[in-house]
């Protein structure tokens, strides 16, 4: 809610354009956008684009993408070719442990952390990111519900400026913005993660994904998890 009344598509826009220009103002050229690939996310790439163009022509766009070494085929195609498109600056990360050895999805909480959350902090330090644009939501998971819009890390903060958003906003918006998206939200899928972790249904946005970790998103935030 903002003034009172109930935000339209127009001003969550304006809401998520400010965000990101007053975090442009006070970080420049160390912000980077988390972009998994994923609907959310990609509408903060598009959007970000529309920032730097309008207060710093020329600036390339900063990416962080995490590749977990079992992600989609499609999301990875779809990621490669519209950041050729967009000519993002795109930085990968993987994590250090080998896949043919590890557990996957055993302990989802353990699989997060050695997986996307420890090389994803590792990753920002070393690239001295010092904010992160991401596409969180608040009403995806009561977690994200509690939180701000603007959130220290520990050594950098995190801007969710879509957290108002609902999924009707973002599908609206990039179809509105001819924005691309990848093929599987086409095929029945309505949230993307890795592989063993992601399944499609049709009773919630994020019921495909693993049922234990959804219920402990809020450990999964504190030790860095979007």
């Amino acid at each position: 809610m903002q003034g009172g009344m109930r935000m339209t598509l127009a001003d969550k826009v304006s809401l998520a354009m400010n965000r990101m220009a007053e975090v442009l103002t006070r970080f420049g050229p160390a912000v980077a956008v988390g972009w998994t690939g994923g609907k959310d996310s990609t509408t903060v790439l598009a959007l970000w684009r529309n920032v730097l163009r309008r207060q710093d022509p020329g600036r390339s766009v900063q990416a962080i993408n995490l590749d977990t070494g079992c992600k989609f085929p499609e999301v990875l195609d779809f990621r490669d070719r519209l950041a050729r498109e967009w000519d993002i600056a795109l930085h990968i990360v993987h994590p250090r442990q080998d896949l043919a050895h590890y557990p996957l999805a055993v302990d989802p909480l353990q699989c997060c952390r050695d997986l996307k959350i420890a090389p994803l902090n590792e990753a920002i330090v070393n690239l001295g990111t010092t904010a992160l644009l991401t596409g969180v939501r608040a009403d995806e998971n009561p977690d994200r519900a509690k939180r701000p819009w603007l959130e220290d890390h520990g050594g950098h903060l995190r801007a969710a400026p879509l957290l108002e958003w609902t999924e009707l906003d973002i599908w609206t918006f990039l179809v509105r913005e001819n924005i691309p998206w990848c093929v599987l939200y086409d095929r029945g899928y309505r949230s993307l993660g890795c592989i063993p972790c992601t399944s499609r249904s049709g009773h919630g946005e994020r019921s495909g994904r693993d049922g234990r970790k959804e219920v402990q998103m809020d450990h999964l935030h504190s030790l860095g998890y979007f």
